[in-house]
């Protein structure tokens, strides 16, 4: 509550306190007996009454009678032979005449109820906007936060693994730096550059940067902020946010997550006329209107483009559309190193090996590998943060936390070794198509029992035929070991027969390599997350003829390398029950037929020996072929 809102709320108090006051004066507070007007002169002509007061306000009239009880009676108007009778009975009176204040207290008391409901309804319309500092009638004032050159420090230099992003950006710019430098040769200011992309690749960040370089003022607001429950509030804040930008032109305003606002028109209640799309009529008149905001670059962000307006992406709007990707291998050393500016880094650290080893991750995945490292090495009481603690966060983040105080049955166990030893096995045969094993473990981690890791040499961008397939045989070696050495079958390859199946669905059904259905696309998803499908029954029948005979004859492959490698898949799953975990080296020792080495560090394995719940469940996690994971 502001300091307005304190003030009526103690006003408030202070007349509800005087009107007791008030009140608490008038002696009908005391309790007493009610008499008629003819019974209470018979008392005074009978002398059964003293102490007498005429009140000429309430026309009443009070005493005590003979036992000492108060009594009162109403009277029509000041009688005179009442006083006069009063006086021959020697009777002691007093009369009270009428207080200027009394009509003033009474305007106040009559007026409280209406007092109360309008301080109730300020409070609550303050409440409704979510703010102190807001007045009652400033629904349609904008949210938008401006940061000035003291408080925005971000820079080009704080933005790293984007560099074509940062080069498109550049000329903006040189833009709000020295516009008259363009418009010399005809050329204008962009209207808007929309950036878009997957969450955490740094398209905040990168408004940010550019309102830092150019050092004008920034704006920055979420597309939630302005939808409200009363229609035309949205549009009102947008006309108010640009108003604002116009007095600190030139200026730059950033729009967060736009889809919020920004989508397809038509698409809502009554045909589309709702407070939302009003916002967006008015955005869109604001950004290229007969008033266009001179001066004013918007730069919005979205990981949605795909369901905005057209109106809304055509040149003179959003001028510019910036796609800000996931950081390559370069960019993810680049990253890296941008984080670890504020972290005691050990000698050991090494930006290049870490950034081989996280493909895929965004510039948000980084920042928080990095803090997860910090995390680690705090736990183990270091002054620096070692490769080791890297390594750790990594698995972690890619794997989940171990859970080594889950509690499973021998047997269990070394199933689950069988299992994770088949993976490795089949993947570490088919290394030169297929990326190589980098770590294998039967500690559970997050939902899975146990994990087999790859890590590609580098990036990939599409993949051939002959990967697909030797990830399909990979995915189902777990099985296949869990039958040659167990002698049994569990849930625990679910997940990888659910990736195996999707996988040769998609070949067969969308990337067109089946030799029996040609080049042609069966099946195709929609944004709206319909899938639509071009084929008769016959077509389904030669697609499932065709998965069918692709599993069969990965999962022959993969049986024939662990038959032929037998020897491998027992020193790796006995390997496993010590050990718990192998990495990419101990890895190659079995493949070279010798013994891993273990770790100097060797801590105490533990067996997890004990009772335990091993029922069959649905696998909880995506399927990732990359990872392949024996889960229950």
């Amino acid at each position: 509550m502001n300091r307005i809102t304190n003030i009526v709320i103690v006003g408030l108090i202070l007349l509800v306190a005087a009107t007791w006051i008030a009140e608490s004066k008038s002696p009908t507070s005391v309790q007493s007996a009610e008499k008629s007007y003819s019974e209470f002169m018979a008392l005074i002509t009978n002398g059964g009454v003293d102490n007498v007061v005429l009140d000429e306000s309430e026309l009443k009239i009070y005493g005590e009678d003979s036992a000492g009880k108060p009594v009162w009676a109403v009277i029509s108007r000041l009688d005179e032979k009442l006083v006069d009778t009063l006086i021959d009975r020697n009777i002691k009176f007093k009369v009270i005449q009428p207080e200027k204040s009394s009509k003033l207290t009474s305007f106040l008391v009559s007026i409280l109820p209406f007092i109360l409901f309008i301080g109730v309804w300020i409070y609550l319309m303050r409440q409704m906007q979510g703010g102190a500092g807001k007045g009652a009638m400033s629904f349609g004032k904008s949210k938008a936060r401006l940061l000035n050159q003291e408080n925005n420090r971000v820079t080009f230099d704080d933005v790293a693994g984007v560099e074509e992003s940062k080069e498109e950006v550049q000329e903006i710019v040189e833009f709000l730096r020295d516009p008259s430098r363009f418009q010399k040769l005809g050329g204008r200011m962009p209207s808007g550059i929309l950036l878009t992309g997957s969450p955490g690749t740094g398209k905040t960040l990168l408004a940010k940067a550019i309102a830092g370089e150019a050092k004008v003022p920034f704006f920055s607001i979420s597309g939630s902020d302005f939808v409200e429950m009363f229609v035309g509030v949205g549009a009102s804040r947008v006309r108010d946010m640009f108003e604002q930008a116009k007095k600190s032109a030139p200026c730059i305003i950033f729009i967060d997550e736009i889809d919020a606002v920004g989508r397809h028109r038509g698409a809502g209640i009554g045909g589309g006329n709702d407070e939302r799309e009003q916002t967006l009529n008015q955005l869109l008149v604001e950004m290229d209107g007969f008033e266009g905001g001179e001066g004013i670059i918007v730069i919005a962000a979205t990981n949605r483009p795909d369901v905005l307006d057209p109106a809304l992406l055509r040149p003179g709007r959003f001028d510019r559309q910036v796609v800000v990707p996931l950081p390559d291998i370069r960019g993810r050393e680049q990253i890296l190193k941008v984080h670890m500016r504020k972290v005691p880094i050990g000698k050991t650290v090494d930006p290049a090996v870490i950034a081989r080893g996280t493909p895929g991750f965004s510039g948000a995945d980084i920042a928080n590998l990095v803090n997860e490292a910090a995390l680690f090495a705090a736990r183990g009481a270091k002054k620096l943060v070692e490769m080791e603690d890297f390594e750790f966060a990594k698995d972690k983040v890619m794997m989940g936390a171990e859970r080594r105080s889950i509690v499973m049955p021998e047997k269990e166990r070394l199933n689950t070794s069988y299992h994770e030893s088949g993976h490795a096995i089949v993947g570490a045969v088919l290394k030169d198509i297929y990326d190589p094993v980098h770590k294998v473990t039967i500690i559970p981690r997050g939902r899975a029992l146990g994990l087999t890791f790859y890590l590609p040499e580098e990036d990939r961008y599409g993949y051939d035929r002959e990967f697909l397939l030797a990830r399909i045989a990979v995915a189902l070696g777990g099985r296949i070991a869990e039958e040659l050495f167990m002698n049994q079958m569990t849930t625990g390859a679910s997940s990888d027969f659910e990736g195996a199946t999707e996988m040769a669905h998609n070949m067969v059904a969308r990337w067109g390599m089946s030799d029996a259905l040609g080049t042609r696309v069966y099946e195709q998803d929609h944004p709206d997350g319909r899938r639509s499908v071009r084929m008769s029954n016959q077509t389904i029948n030669l697609i499932d003829d065709e998965v069918k005979r692709i599993l069969s004859e990965q999962y022959e492959r993969a049986k024939k390398i662990l038959e032929d490698n037998r020897d491998k898949v027992e020193v790796m799953a006995k390997s496993l029950m010590e050990l718990e975990t192998l990495d990419a080296s101990q890895i190659a020792e079995i493949m070279e037929g010798k013994q891993p080495t273990p770790p100097a560090d060797l801590p105490t394995p533990k067996n997890n020996k004990g009772s335990g719940d091993d029922g069959e469940g649905k696998p909880s996690i995506e399927p990732q072929m990359d990872n392949p994971a024996n889960e229950t």
